[in-house]
């Protein structure tokens, strides 16, 4: 079997690199590979402030805040064609917001995938809870170290129990050193040895026994704390020694200059295998019970050592059935008690060696490789890896539920709030044209679909707001203040251009009612401004509206000939621009761009011109080819955009270039009958569901809100208007879409 381990890697010093090279050789030793290198390999994950001399195993490298590496690795991993992937999964080695970045990558490779989560937080933050569960749905199995962590998998995060696996930490197995010559060595022959190790940081409790110890040495004078590592990288880069130093005070404060000793080093694992087998007694005084996974707990078992430790959760599961004795977080005095019984009766201690050394042999590492080896096999057996995923037919199932929940949470009775802060309406913001337009156009495209109350209710809130946005010449204004004061005299095209589709939706829709009837006052009154249009956005949504106001009224001489010649200014522009493969109406791809092909399709629909048809197919092909190349839709980002002579820039991806490449091959589809645009129309609306860059849905379940984009570092968590109704518009049309396939086979 060919594995690809993904994690940190000696020599960088981290927990995670030290558990990633411990399997990979419990799994060599297992298959007898005398070489790592080329059956099992390493991506390792790189802090941006070392260079590290890896060894041969580690065949790529990837810098934990540059995105495009894990793409790259991805790539590099499906080359070089692994039986198996493994990623030993901790939010802090990972980049992006909470390791983000870790699904840019999973998301492309082509193998089966285990994954070993090393955290499982109880109040996990949303992208937190995103990432693990996007982790998972991937992977074949997801492996955790405690029974804690499955419960919190399964009630939390909503992990299947039957994908969890539980294979505890691995401990050295090493040589059996002999106690009294390591005691020798350590100068502890006529000490009882205390012993805790590991990264100091502030939650570590080391605190704790120090203040237990001063009852404990007035009747047992030979006492030695030794305090063994490093102070945390992350912590010594913010705040220096300051937590050494505070233990170092409270040594000198209490009296114990003779009793503690810090030995400051990250050890290698056997002479830290040698303190354990020289300590008497293991402490490990953490200060909350949030730790699910502890490897230095699983060292002391595995090597027969004493345990003490606070009830944190996986200590609570290693030392039950008296493989250790549990004493209360910050309780120095229980702490001090405990250690006099102990001391005084030493048989006890010597009970807790035996029930620990005899657990400890089911941890080795050569057990711990087998059942990931185990795991390994049945993941081979199992996958089956399509390249892609054809769809014959569109699933209404795979949608969520329609609700206009976090809609109604904007809208008050003036119109809807324009921006949120995460879910919460910013106020502050006030109201836009453009967003009541578009609530216009969902609403009436809900209610057209599926009359309800709850559309009816809303829909008079953002008519009436366009209403007195409309100034007395026909043009609107656009911005409008919480308290109801303008902050514009005219809005700009793009603004009018979607009012006036919102308004020619309408009044294709609906019958001669009140909607009906001020849509149309509002429409007529601003067929002054449609020849004055210049840009190519404003044109094109206003083209949407003159196409379905023609629908309803066919016979308006004066609105088709503005309609066709709206639409041969984008086609003069698409001439002007076109050269090479650039079959684009600019030298540049920037926002909303889909919307320009769409409006040209439904053009073709009035008018059914050849050269029309042709422009809109083209752009469209080479719109798709610049956002589909990876197999899900990147829409272009707003940091950079695409010119002819540059890339295209990767982020930030908005809601609204989604929703226009929904709407476009749906018009396509129902132009054509061509089924790919089908395939494609479904492809660009999963990037709500998660098929996109970053592996992450960008439609928030819980709120029914849609986030307001994908930047570098993960998701922009506000969900205002923008953003939940071009979701919203996107999910209408796929409904449709569903409708319309069913009736063409019919």
């Amino acid at each position: 079997m060919k594995f690809a381990f993904i994690g940190t890697y000696p020599p960088q010093k981290c927990g995670i690199g030290t558990f990633t090279h411990n399997l990979i050789q419990s799994v060599a030793d297992n298959f007898g590979y005398t070489n790592l290198f080329p059956n099992l390999y390493v991506i390792a994950v790189s802090d941006n402030e070392q260079v590290y001399q890896y060894p041969s195993e580690v065949s790529f490298v990837v810098n934990q805040n540059n995105q495009r590496d894990y793409v790259s690795a991805a790539k590099f991993i499906n080359y070089n064609k692994a039986d198996v992937c493994v990623i030993e999964h901790e939010f802090g080695i990972f980049g992006g917001e909470s390791g983000v970045y870790i699904l840019s990558l999973v998301s492309r490779i082509e193998i089966p995938l285990i994954v070993t989560f090393h955290t499982v937080i109880r109040e996990p933050s949303l992208i937190q809870k995103v990432i693990v569960q996007e982790l998972s749905s991937k992977a074949f199995k997801v492996i955790v170290m405690s029974k804690k962590a499955v419960k919190f998998l399964v009630e939390i995060y909503k992990i299947p129990e039957d994908k969890i696996e539980i294979i505890e930490h691995g401990v050295p197995v090493g040589k059996v050193f002999h106690r009294d010559s390591v005691r020798e060595k350590f100068n502890f022959s006529n000490k009882t040895a205390l012993f805790t190790f590991g990264l100091l940081s502030r939650n570590k409790g080391i605190e704790t026994v120090i203040k237990a110890l001063p009852k404990v040495v007035k009747k047992h004078k030979n006492i030695l704390y030794v305090v063994l590592g490093n102070t945390h990288p992350k912590v010594l880069s913010r705040y220096g020694e300051e937590y050494r130093e505070y233990l170092l005070r409270l040594v000198k404060e209490y009296n114990l200059e003779d009793y503690v000793y810090f030995y400051k080093s990250f050890v290698p694992e056997e002479l830290l295998m040698e303190y354990l087998y020289a300590a008497d007694i293991y402490i490990t005084p953490y200060l909350n019970e949030a730790q699910i996974t502890s490897g230095t707990l699983s060292y002391a078992i595995g090597a027969g050592t004493a345990v003490l430790s606070t009830p944190y959760w996986h200590a609570e599961e290693l030392l039950a059935d008296g493989r250790g004795v549990l004493f209360d977080f910050h309780n120095h005095e229980q702490l001090g008690d405990i250690l006099l019984d102990l001391l005084d009766n030493r048989h006890k201690v010597e009970q807790l060696r035996e029930a620990a050394f005899e657990y400890g042999h089911k941890l080795k590492w050569p057990k711990i490789g087998a059942k990931y080896i185990k795991v390994a096999k049945s993941a081979m057996d199992s996958f089956t890896f399509i390249q892609k995923e054809k769809r014959t037919t569109l699933d209404p199932y795979l949608l969520p539920d329609f609700t206009l929940a976090h809609i109604k949470r904007l809208t008050d009775d003036t119109g809807i709030v324009q921006h949120a802060k995460y879910g919460i309406p910013n106020l502050k913001e006030g109201y836009c044209l453009d967003d009541n337009a578009r609530a216009l156009l969902m609403t009436a495209m809900a209610q057209y679909k599926n009359k309800t109350d709850e559309t009816v209710g809303l829909m008079p809130i953002y008519l009436s707001y366009i209403h007195y946005m409309q100034n007395d010449d026909g043009s609107f204004r656009n911005f409008l203040s919480f308290s109801r004061n303008y902050l514009d005299e005219v809005g700009s095209e793009d603004s009018f251009g979607r009012t006036i589709w919102a308004l020619g939706f309408l009044i294709y829709g609906f019958p001669k009612d009140s909607y009906h009837e001020l849509g149309l006052d509002i429409f007529n009154k601003s067929i002054p401004f449609f020849k004055k249009l210049v840009h190519l956005r404003g044109i094109a949504n206003t083209i949407l509206g003159l196409s379905y106001y023609l629908k309803r009224f066919p016979d308006e001489k004066k609105i088709m000939k503005i309609t066709h010649e709206l639409t041969y200014k984008l086609i003069d522009s698409y001439k002007a621009e076109k050269s090479g493969k650039w079959n684009w109406f600019e030298n540049i791809l920037t926002y909303d761009n889909a919307i320009i092909p769409l409006s040209i399709f439904h053009a073709y629909e009035i008018f059914r011109e050849d050269e029309i048809l042709k422009v809109a197919v083209d752009s469209t092909k080479f719109l798709k080819d610049v956002t589909m190349k990876s197999g899900h839709l990147r829409p272009v980002g707003s940091k950079g955009w695409y010119r002819k002579v540059s890339e295209c820039a990767e982020f930030a991806q908005q809601s609204i270039d989604v929703m226009g490449m929904v709407l476009l091959f749906f018009k396509a589809y129902e132009v054509t009958k061509e089924n790919k645009y089908l395939d494609k129309m479904f492809t660009s609306y999963m990037w709500y569901m998660g098929k996109n860059d970053l592996n992450t849905p960008v439609y928030d379940y819980e709120s029914g809100g849609c986030f307001d984009g994908l930047e570098d570092y993960g998701i922009n968590k506000n969900q205002g208007a923008e953003s939940t109704l071009s979701y919203l518009i996107s999910h209408l049309t796929v409904l449709n879409a569903f409708e319309l396939e069913h009736e063409y086979e019919k």
